[in-house]
């Protein structure tokens, strides 16, 4: 994921920077209201944040260069003006949020994370009843609520979604799952991985509706 700093207090974009670094982002920041019109122009981006009140310009101005660019890509401002009119100001003309500083880091992170969920197109999640997975986002939910899988899960998770309505077999998983696993996946193995998925995606993991066993074959992903 891109990420756009736009700020002019070298301390905060060095904060800034690390943390989303930390989080698997790749940063690019300028200071000024021109640099960042620039970048928008030249460079594609997944989110931007921006300080309303720059040396060298606007925050306004980079969002509304930021909404030609690329509609869809959230904007937040970060900023310590906290009136009313600088709030609503930033959210009429389209920001996903509004963020006074100094902010918390965690806070921060979730609402980034929340901004590019609502911003990512339909055709990135796959879901099946309940049961969804945003192929961007890495995020999966059932009945709205997130479930936190861990690697092995989310990777097989991904693939039944990614072959539903066909027969999946045993060596079908093992080939899915091998890289991550790093050695030869038993039977008994592959168990307890099925297991643990279901109790987290199913209704009644005793009583599979999405990831059902087909006897005899392997298994089936049911919509």
């Amino acid at each position: 994921m891109r990420a756009l700093v736009v700020e002019d207090d070298t301390a905060i974009v060095n904060a800034l920077s690390d943390l989303l670094r930390s989080e698997g982002f790749t940063v690019t920041s300028t200071d000024t209201q021109a640099g960042a019109c620039a970048l928008l122009a030249q460079q594609s981006f997944d989110i931007a944040l921006l300080d309303v009140t720059l040396a060298q310009g606007s925050g306004f101005v980079v969002c509304a260069a930021a909404r030609q660019a690329a509609p869809s890509m959230p904007v937040i401002f970060l900023t310590a003006s906290d009136d009313e009119y600088s709030t609503v100001a930033g959210l009429d003309m389209g920001a996903a949020d509004y963020i006074a500083k100094p902010f918390r880091p965690r806070e921060l992170i979730s609402r980034i994370h929340s901004a590019l969920r609502r911003s990512t197109p339909e055709q990135n999640v796959l879901e099946a009843g309940d049961v969804k997975l945003n192929i961007t986002t890495g995020t999966v939910t059932k009945a709205g609520t997130e479930v936190i899988l861990s690697a092995l899960e989310y990777r097989l998770l991904l693939y039944f979604l990614q072959h539903q309505n066909r027969v999946i077999t045993r060596e079908n998983l093992r080939d899915a799952i091998w890289d991550t696993a790093g050695e030869y996946v038993s039977d008994n193995a592959l168990n307890v991985y099925m297991k643990r998925l279901r109790e987290k995606v199913e209704t009644d993991s005793s009583n599979p509706e999405i990831l059902v066993t087909v006897r005899g074959l392997g298994f089936k992903v049911c919509g």
